[in-house]
């Protein structure tokens, strides 16, 4: 999946763009002179998270250019990827060569967090806390900042934030990132005209309907890694209804089960059809030997 800027790209980002109001960037990146009061909090304090980024922002000027003052720009983005894909997050539309600092802040669903930085002057990367193997650079930070999970798994979800920090101010971009999981859906009969169906392990939950409609009880069973297991009991009570179908509803797409409905379980765990030849054969059975029992009172009386 490339990560690049077209025209239609730089619209789209200048179009979702958030400017937030904030100080001007300190002017002494530059020189030994003092500037105006930090910008907003947000932006140099998350690039300098520890020592190292802070060190990268207060040492690194870039060719002796002096920075404008430009107030720092964020846009947030929904990515939803499915899972065991490859997913790419680029970084805001920036001409490399004004980069000093770029740093992506990763915040999981459990909360724990990673930290990923490039300083350009000297071409080092740093990371913090970053013990996933399958989230990593795209390429060479130097030619592209953007990040990789390659493969994505449920464990991922989260918020990405890339921050580019330059001569003329901080510019964000942050993904709320949702990993999809398709459900393992199954249908089968419980009862005398009871059915289930199941969309087990899905993310987000799934959607059960039934054709036709019946009486149904809908239940949902949340697990550790974020997957929902919806499962539908549906019956059908004084109607005769020899074929029902379900249909499963879910963003990674959609699926349709039938089933023919047999005889239901009799009390003695025989099916019914098959328990009432069982009671029609132990009455017939019964009816001969009463038949011989008074055969043979009758004998003995005629003696």
């Amino acid at each position: 999946m490339p990560c690049t800027w077209g025209t239609s790209d730089l619209w789209l980002s200048g179009f979702l763009t958030v400017f937030l109001v904030a100080g001007v960037f300190s002017e002494s990146i530059h020189t030994g002179t003092e500037g105006p009061a930090k910008p907003h909090s947000s932006s140099v304090q998350q690039v300098a998270k520890d020592n190292y980024s802070l060190a990268l922002i207060n040492n690194s000027p870039v060719d002796g250019e002096q920075s404008s003052l430009v107030a720092p720009a964020e846009a947030y983005t929904s990515l939803s990827v499915p899972v065991d894909t490859k997913a790419v997050l680029c970084c805001p539309p920036i001409l490399l060569t004004t980069v000093v600092v770029a740093t992506w802040e990763i915040t999981f669903r459990d909360n724990s967090s990673c930290t990923r930085a490039y300083r350009r002057d000297n071409n080092e990367t740093k990371d913090s806390n970053c013990t996933d193997t399958r989230i990593t650079w795209v390429s060479r930070p130097d030619q592209n900042p953007a990040l990789q999970i390659d493969p994505v798994a449920t464990t991922h979800d989260g918020n990405y934030t890339c921050e580019m920090v330059t001569p003329n101010g901080n510019f964000r971009h942050g993904y709320y990132l949702q990993v999809l999981v398709p459900p393992e859906v199954t249908l089968f009969q419980s009862g005398n005209g009871t059915a289930v169906c199941k969309a087990a392990a899905g993310k987000p939950a799934a959607q059960i309907s039934w054709t036709p409609e019946g009486t149904c009880v809908t239940e949902q069973e949340h697990w550790d890694n974020g997957t929902v297991t919806v499962q539908s009991t549906c019956s059908w009570e004084g109607h005769h209804v020899p074929n029902v179908s379900c249909s499963v509803s879910h963003v990674t797409g959609n699926k349709s089960l039938s089933l023919a409905l047999g005889p239901g379980v009799g009390i003695l765990g025989f099916p019914e059809s098959s328990l009432l030849i069982i009671l029609c054969m132990k009455f017939s059975l019964f009816l001969i030997i009463l038949v011989i029992v008074v055969k043979r009172i009758n004998d003995c009386r005629k003696e």
